[in-house]
């Protein structure tokens, strides 16, 4: 009997190139996007369901969960990878998109989990896998919000593995690096007021670093293979990088002391 995977965000990028890899590996997938009319590749492979789910709307959630289970059987694995960055000076967000940005890392990635573990609990079996980011380990400026997320889901998911081991279960994060995707498009939710005249130099060294950094960016479908060795190697391993990039960066966090770390980082982003 073929597995299963459950996959959050599979329109585009990362989500989209995972659904197609473990297709290619014979699994069925469940696809889910909050605008499923409008996918038109994966709809026509066989043993995918293509299936509407907004991590904000708990009942589509609960919908498709049950959809999947209808039509599969079983799912073995969920991946957690809806989300987008908010990047901005604090100041100059509102509280709706504060609450948006946590809404839908954070919360979203719960609801979807607090709706499959029943199923994982009753078949004493099943992995989740949450998309974090190098982002989850170190920040960059104007991060507050998206590094908040990110911190939180590393915390999230280290703590929630003691739970699932009690009936099989394991919980795995991905930590990729800067990846070829629209993270820069309509991931990427940039906020700025002119007025807080304190925060445009820092604003105008990010705006200046991010298409160096993306120059060097690793393509969705690297991330895709880490999750596919993340949810088939065996292992009790948590973490994952995934990009040459991510790897160097959280080795050097893990290496190097808050000042010494912070001021590489700096300069990178040409503040000293």
């Amino acid at each position: 009997m073929n597995k299963t995977i459950l996959i959050t965000g599979a329109s585009s990028g990362i989500g989209k190139e995972t659904a197609k890899l473990f297709h290619v590996k014979g699994w069925n997938v469940i696809a889910t996007m909050r605008n499923p009319e409008n996918e038109t590749e994966l709809t026509q492979l066989q043993n995918v369901l293509v299936s509407r789910l907004d991590v904000l709307d708990l009942q589509s959630i609960e919908s498709t969960v049950a959809e999947g289970q209808q039509k599969f059987g079983k799912i073995d694995v969920l991946l957690n990878n809806a989300g987008y960055g908010a990047y901005g000076p604090l100041e100059s967000f509102s509280r709706e998109k504060i609450v948006r940005q946590f809404n839908t890392n954070v919360i979203g990635l719960l609801d979807v989990t607090k709706a499959v573990l029943p199923h994982f609990r009753q078949n004493k079996s099943g992995i989740i896998i949450n998309v974090s980011s190098i982002g989850g380990k170190m920040t960059f400026p104007l991060g507050a919000l998206y590094h908040g997320t990110k911190f939180a889901v590393e915390g999230i998911s280290e703590a929630l593995n003691y739970e699932v081991e009690q009936f099989g279960g394991k919980v795995k994060i991905v930590e990729p690096g800067m990846i070829a995707t629209d993270f820069g498009g309509r991931s990427f939710d940039f906020s700025n007021d002119e007025t807080l005249l304190e925060y445009q130099p820092l604003v105008e060294s990010l705006m200046s670093a991010l298409p160096v950094m993306s120059a060097n960016a690793s393509p969705a479908g690297l991330v895709a293979d880490v999750i596919y060795e993340a949810a088939t190697d065996g292992k009790n391993q948590i973490r994952y990088t995934a990009g040459e990039d991510a790897r160097m960066l959280v080795e050097n966090r893990k290496q190097l002391d808050d000042n010494t770390f912070i001021n590489g980082i700096k300069t990178q982003f040409g503040l000293i």
